[in-house]
């Protein structure tokens, strides 16, 4: 399945936040790794800073779980945890996302993975 890389940054411009694709663990989908995962991205993930995070120096990690269907497409995602003012952000970003499917011994394979999703500000 090709090597892991468990930080794997997709966007790290200014502004910009940082997103890190990690695979988690269920018995009902592949446990594929993080590096495979970002590999199937059509394009890179770029959430909006929301401005009022901005404003008020709201940095952090918002951790979203996401199931990537047989199609590609962001099935389902809720965050795990985060800065509150920046769940939304993450989240609307992530739901945008479009993969190629996964594939298993040939076919499209649903995929369950975690989403990190980096907000910072730039220096």
């Amino acid at each position: 399945m090709g090597p892991s890389n468990p930080a794997l940054p997709v966007s790290p411009i200014g502004n910009t936040p940082n997103v890190v694709v990690k695979p988690t663990v269920n018995a009902s989908r592949p446990n594929v790794s993080s590096g495979v995962i970002a590999g199937l991205l059509l394009a890179p993930i770029q959430p909006i800073y929301p401005t009022i995070a901005k404003a008020s120096g709201t940095q952090g990690i918002v951790v979203i779980a996401a199931i990537i269907s047989k199609t590609g497409h962001i099935e389902s995602a809720h965050v795990l945890s985060g800065p509150v003012m920046l769940q939304g952000a993450a989240l609307d970003a992530v739901r945008a996302a479009r993969y190629r499917p996964y594939l298993l011994n040939g076919e499209p394979t649903e995929v369950e993975t975690t989403i990190n999703i980096n907000f910072r500000m730039g220096s």
